[in-house]
């Protein structure tokens, strides 16, 4: 984010998408496997960690919405090494019972 002066104000926003950027999802010390979801011992606890707060221990964390274009690919290559490849086309089957014909609605809507 280069775009944005650091130190974050309590109030800023993302100038593209306008979500808060002082939040605790956006701070190095956040993590969801210790003990109120944030590393800093002496910190105060906030209970929604998607709003802007007033925590003087935030320090943002570069790397916090990274986009992983792969992440998707992966989770699908997991699923189809779980499921036996065809998790995708056993659900399509699954819906319409297998015998090739479609919900009305979906035959309606499809282009």
């Amino acid at each position: 984010m280069p775009d944005v002066p650091l130190p974050l104000a309590r109030h800023e926003e993302c100038p593209h998408c306008r979500a808060q950027l002082h939040v605790c999802r956006m701070c190095v010390f956040f993590d969801t496997t210790v003990a109120q979801q944030c590393r800093e011992p002496v910190a105060e606890s906030v209970s929604d960690k998607q709003r802007a707060n007033f925590c003087g221990y935030f320090r943002i964390n570069p790397q916090a919405f990274v986009n992983s274009p792969d992440r998707g690919a992966a989770s699908r290559s997991q699923l189809d090494a779980l499921f036996g490849g065809g998790a995708s086309t056993d659900a399509a089957e699954a819906r319409d019972g297998g015998c090739g014909e479609h919900d009305p609605l979906e035959q309606l809507f499809r282009k």
